[in-house]
């Protein structure tokens, strides 16, 4: 390369660079493996695998991406080992998805089918990819539907695809190893979805560092007696007490009754420590607000109060994650807001499957400071302590 070396770059645009760059004429052709393309053409983990001879610079060009419903109807019906059923197989990449059962009615009164699930996480993949990638799952399936109260399943299974990446973890509840499967790819995505998993639950870390989580969630759960204004109040005093440390804090609808207030750790600290702060900020915002909120676990001692729930920062819990749909009337998604959104007027039922891809288009993903470099616990204590 050092014959090819040149002082400008050879970009029309500026490119935003960490180091002393030197540049080269763009004569080169060569094998990069990738994540995905993010939504602002950049490659996303590109790692070089070496120079091509065998193409030329004026060969290389972008592929076009086909979308999932052009994809379906180019596809072959074929029939299931199952009499009576069909699926249709669906090419995403290099991965054969098969899809079954795609007009079943998952959401009734709403007219919203299985098929309507997979198009809805096919198009809002890139954004939810982040939260998902490298993260156990424990799946939450209703094959049937909302009308059915579902089941966990955990456990990849010999039923999955070898293109299906997963994890063994020893699990003390069934006193076994869990073959856990990952999430790091559309079809992988795609496969959950047909199995019923109408929303996801990934673990707060990831497999590199797996006892490091990479935020600390405060899950407010209302009661049925507590109004959604007292849980935006208490949402409020949560953002005030991790203010006073110092602590930068994201909210997100549950896509349910309650609100998600997460704070990026940067898989720094431990499981235990993460759940210790958790649980100091639960009892000072408790303290504020003590005739509605608790940090009683138990349904029976509750007593129609807004659970604080801290504990959701132990190693194995899971939460859904943002931007996932709820097996809820309305079709509902856990969605990233603003802090300025959390106030009276707020309705989670605002955000469902029929608007929220417009929504990000549009502000953009509001989560994404949750994977940043994470707090400076020491300094967040020290400011609580004051």
């Amino acid at each position: 390369m050092s014959k090819l070396v040149q002082q400008k770059t050879p970009f029309n645009e500026k490119v935003k660079v960490n180091d002393v760059v030197t540049w080269i004429k763009p004569v080169l052709v060569c094998n990069i493996k990738y994540t995905e393309w993010t939504m602002d053409k950049q490659l996303r983990h590109p790692v070089f695998m070496g120079l091509r001879i065998d193409k030329k610079p004026v060969e290389v060009k972008a592929e076009k991406t086909i979308p999932m419903e052009a994809a379906i109807k180019k596809t072959t019906i074929r029939k299931s080992s199952a009499p009576g059923k069909k699926g249709t197989v669906v090419k995403v990449g290099t991965k054969e998805v098969k899809l079954t059962n795609q007009d079943k009615m998952y959401f009734p009164k709403d007219k919203i089918t299985k098929g309507d699930v997979v198009k809805y996480y096919q198009s809002i993949y890139s954004y939810i990819i982040p939260y998902l990638k490298d993260r156990p799952q424990s799946l939450k399936r209703n094959p049937n539907g909302i009308d059915d109260n579902g089941f966990f399943h955990k456990d990849a299974g010999e039923g999955a695809p070898e293109w299906v990446k997963s994890i063994p973890l020893y699990s003390e509840s069934a006193n076994k190893d869990i073959d856990y499967i990952l999430c790091n790819d559309q079809a992988t995505l795609m496969y959950l979805n047909n199995l019923g998993c109408i929303e996801l639950n990934p673990w707060n870390s990831r497999v590199k560092k797996l006892d490091y989580p990479d935020y600390m969630i405060i899950d407010i759960d209302p009661s049925d007696k507590n109004t959604f204004e007292q849980v935006i109040q208490t949402a409020l005093v949560v953002k005030k007490v991790l203010d006073k440390a110092g602590a930068i804090s994201y909210c997100k609808t549950s896509g349910a009754t309650g609100l998600h207030v997460y704070v990026p750790m940067g898989a720094k600290y431990d499981y235990n420590q993460v759940k210790d702060f958790a649980h100091l900020v639960a009892m000072l915002v408790q303290e504020q607000l003590p005739e509605f909120t608790t940090l009683e676990r138990p349904l029976s001692k509750r007593k129609n109060r807004i659970y604080i729930d801290f504990l959701q920062n132990r190693r194995g819990q899971t939460l859904a994650s943002a931007y996932s749909l709820r097996p809820k009337e309305g079709a509902t998604v856990s969605t990233p807001l603003e802090w300025k959104e959390v106030k009276k007027g707020l309705k989670p039922s605002d955000f469902t499957i029929h608007n929220i891809l417009k929504r990000v288009k549009t502000k953009g993903d509001l989560f994404e400071g949750v994977l940043g470099k994470g707090i400076n616990l020491s300094h967040c204590l020290k400011r609580l302590s004051n």
